[in-house]
């Protein structure tokens, strides 16, 4: 009986100090999570490094892996058209109805740019 009664003190003593642990500096959320030592991940091990079984992140040092051309054409052909949108929808000399078929229309061809964006990427 006082051995599962240390077990339990000891499972609760784990849970409680892994809890305390914060991620990201000052303002980190708290990661709760139960390491159990069998060598393949430590609740206290940075989240960049080294690894023995060879993962690494998308991000060393701080820093966030570069995007692809195609994703930063991607991202900025979206930031056009919601701009685009955006003043369409705040155009008040325009009927609601014309609004949301203007609207509609610049989401259509968008999406369609975004399209032909990615058949020309992967074309060659």
């Amino acid at each position: 009986m006082k051995k599962i009664l240390a077990i339990i003190l000891l499972v609760q003593l784990a849970l409680g100090t892994s809890a305390q642990h914060f991620r990201g500096g000052f303002y980190g959320r708290p990661r709760v999570s139960v390491g159990i030592g069998l060598g393949y991940y430590s609740p206290f091990y940075p989240s960049f490094g080294y690894s023995p079984f060879g993962y690494y992140p998308s991000y060393r040092y701080g820093y966030p892996a570069r995007p692809s051309k195609l994703t930063m054409k991607i991202q900025d052909i979206k930031n056009d058209y919601e701009d685009r949108i955006y003043s369409v929808k705040h155009d008040t000399s325009l009927s609601h109805h014309e609004r949301r078929v203007k609207v509609r229309e610049l989401k259509r061809q968008r999406d369609q740019e975004i399209d032909n964006l990615k058949r020309n990427y992967y074309k060659y």
